[in-house]
């Protein structure tokens, strides 16, 4: 398999045009850019929005795919017997892990903005591959303690999730506050542990 990015000829037109509205869409946002700004970017003619993708809105809608899919990676499947806890810790492991991929700035920058002002993109990304994600650690907290009431076991998936996304979406800012060494310390395999233990923890704690 080759690992090397492809040059502009092995590029297909319908991926020129995505890589150059996400870089678009991902600075001025939806409404600034223009099909014209970003067939000039892609150095191809306006017709060819039109010719794979229909209209501005359908390109913005396969953008965010992109941009989510460039920002994260599908989750391994575990086996159906496994115990609750453990499936936790799989769970909060496999999205740590996409904190702590190298990911595109402008996916990120795209992804920031969608969420903060939520349009048709952000409900496809939502139906597509946030809510699965969401409804499966609930699920899994579910398993674990059956007894917790609804709210509670929101507020804990909430707070699960917020946990880690810390570690992409904060990452800056931590490292204006602590300095760059002491957060490129906090590796993968620490950030899975503290997460999982200060969870199980606490719901040990607060669960009867």
């Amino acid at each position: 398999m080759n690992d090397l990015a492809p040059t502009p000829e092995e590029t297909t037109p319908r991926q020129r045009l995505l890589d150059a509205a996400l870089v678009e869409f991902a600075e001025r946002g939806y409404d600034s850019v223009s099909i014209r700004d970003i067939c000039k970017r892609a150095g191809m003619n306006v017709a060819a929005v039109n010719y794979h993708f229909r209209d501005k809105e359908t390109l913005y809608i396969e953008t965010a795919r992109l941009a989510h899919t460039c920002a994260n990676r599908p989750f391994p499947e575990w086996p159906a017997d496994m115990l609750p806890e453990e499936r936790l810790r799989r769970f909060i492991r496999g999205m740590a892990t996409q904190m702590f991929l190298p990911t595109s700035p402008a996916a990120m920058k795209f992804m920031m903005r969608e969420m903060a002002q939520p349009g048709k993109a952000a409900r496809v990304i939502v139906d597509e591959f946030i809510r699965p994600m969401a409804f499966s650690l609930r699920s899994i907290l579910a398993a674990m303690f059956p007894n917790l009431p609804p709210e509670k076991l929101l507020m804990t998936t909430f707070s699960i999730i917020g946990q880690i996304l810390f570690y992409r979406m904060n990452r800056p800012i931590a490292e204006l506050i602590f300095g760059v060494e002491s957060v490129a310390a906090l590796n993968l395999d620490m950030v899975v542990e503290h997460i999982t233990d200060f969870t199980l923890a606490a719901l040990r704690g607060v669960t009867p």
